[in-house]
Parts: structure tokens; C-alpha cells; sequence
């Protein structure tokens, strides 16, 4: 693990998202094996975005990465999706695929795995399609500031998404709770906030780096949403497989919880 926090400037600097990407996105790994972590997050996500009330205009998802996997479930619920994440390169990567220019990484696989989870594996052209149009516009954000997109104003979101972002942005519990209500701020009230979040890990590496992650317990994440001013909802924690030389995750959580009306 990393002996230091390893900050904005050094993820700027270090964090490739081509080898992110193709070491932990992929649904089946350089063995052949398949990709029990990511496919079970596309369940999860999937069992999530069908929970009833779980739908609206605008969606915003904080922290995306240069990834889709977290948004083919929440495609079909959501009319307007914003995307928000701190490293240009990871914005650079996801505005090519959704340009569908040459050298993007192709996603199809997961694609359709997600719409076999749906009933029709066949459809993922379709669902690509979809996306790509829902997908408003790509931005920069830092979860630590009170704003997290700066100056751009956006519109009040029926959901804010974040997966496998705020474990990674935060050095400490304070600064957790603290991107949780600026990031939550950014739902209007009655609306949802949807995370995937990891539980017990220290770092994460690839490609010869290694990133650090905030230790999290499970109630640590609840009793921070709900002083974010959420009534926490659906709360679901999967074990992660032992033996992963690439971290010491030890389970995943998963949690949708509902905007109070009026935060105190």
C-alpha cells in the first residue's frame, strides 16, 4: 500500500486510463477469467436503477472515470445525463467513445452483458445508441470543493451516481463526509443518490502504480449519508474475493438512499 495519500495532482500525473481500464473493465481478465468484480457490480447496479421511484430527468454521475459500465442500467431511467470527473484523461477517453471516434475502447461485451441482464443481448447497439445521445455534456469536478462542477451550473438531478470514487478522492473520514454533502447538495430534494463504493481497502494498482483508498466500513458510509441529509434506502454489501494481488478490497457496497425534503 502507498504510505501516503496520493492526491489530485499525482492522479493528474500518473493515472492512465487505457490500462485502468483494460485491468479491471474488461469481462474477462488476460487468463481468460472472467471479471467477477465488474460483473457483479453490473448486477448490482442493474438491481438498483429497477428499484421503483428510481427514475427522473437528469442524472448526475460523479467521479465517472473513463468508463460506461455504471451508466447501461441508468440509461434507461434517466432522460439527461452529465458526466463529471476530476482527470482530463479520463474525461478525454470517455468523449471519444461517445464521439465514437478510432482508438476508443470497445465496450461492447459489457454492453451486452448488461442487456442480457435485461432480457434482450441483442439489443446493446441500441443501448450504445442511447447512451451516447443521453450523455449531455462531460466535465471537470473535484468532490472536495462545495461546488463540485465549479463555475458550470447544473440543472438539480433526480439522481447523483458514484461508483468507486470517493474511497479513492478522500485522505480522510472528514474529507469524506464532506465531498458526501457537496456531491449530495447536488440532488434535489425527494431525489436519489446511488453509490458503489469499496469497504476495507488501503490501495489499488495497475500498471506498476499504486493508488491509495480510504479504509471504509459499511456504517461509516451509511451514517455519512444520512448526515448528508439522505434517508438511506437499499443497502447491500457483497464480499470481494480473497487472493486479488492487485488489492486488499475486502467487500463491496452497494446503497441507494432518498434526499430528505429538509436537511437539518
Amino acid at each position: 500500500a502507498p504510505a501516503v495519500f496520493i492526491d489530485a495532482d499525482s492522479y493528474q500525473q500518473n493515472f492512465d486510463p487505457r490500462e485502468y481500464w483494460k485491468e479491471f473493465y474488461s469481462l474477462s481478465d488476460s487468463q481468460g477469467q472472467p471479471n467477477a468484480f465488474l460483473m457483479q457490480n453490473l448486477r448490482s447496479l442493474f438491481k438498483m436503477f429497477s428499484l421503483d421511484g428510481l427514475r427522473g430527468d437528469t442524472l448526475i454521475d460523479v467521479g465517472c472515470g473513463p468508463t460506461i459500465y455504471q451508466l447501461l442500467s441508468a440509461c434507461e431511467r434517466f432522460q439527461e445525463i452529465f458526466a463529471l470527473d476530476y482527470l482530463d484523461q479520463n474525461r478525454r477517453e470517455l468523449e471519444k467513445w461517445l464521439k465514437n471516434e478510432a482508438g476508443a475502447f470497445d465496450r461492447r461485451l459489457v454492453v451486452k452483458y448488461v442487456c442480457e441482464l435485461e432480457g434482450d443481448r441483442e439489443k446493446w447497439a441500441e443501448k450504445e445508441e442511447k447512451l451516447r445521445k443521453k450523455v449531455r455534456r462531460v466535465l471537470k469536478c473535484d468532490v472536495t470543493k462545495a461546488s463540485p462542477a465549479d463555475a458550470v451550473s447544473l440543472p438539480p438531478a433526480d439522481c447523483v451516481l458514484s461508483t468507486l470514487c470517493l474511497e479513492a478522492a478522500c485522505k480522510d473520514p472528514a474529507t469524506f463526509r464532506s465531498a458526501l454533502r457537496n456531491i449530495g447538495a447536488l440532488v434535489k430534494p425527494g431525489g436519489h443518490l446511488v453509490m458503489v463504493i469499496v469497504l476495507r481497502e488501503t490501495y489499488y494498482a495497475f500498471n506498476k502504480q499504486v493508488f491509495s483508498c480510504l479504509h471504509l466500513e459499511r456504517n461509516v458510509v451509511e451514517e455519512a449519508v444520512e448526515s448528508a441529509g439522505f434517508d438511506v434506502k437499499f443497502s447491500e454489501v457483497q464480499p470481494y474475493l480473497p487472493g486479488d494481488v492487485r488489492t486488499d478490497c475486502e467487500a463491496v457496497l452497494s446503497l441507494v438512499a432518498c434526499r430528505r425534503a429538509s436537511v437539518t
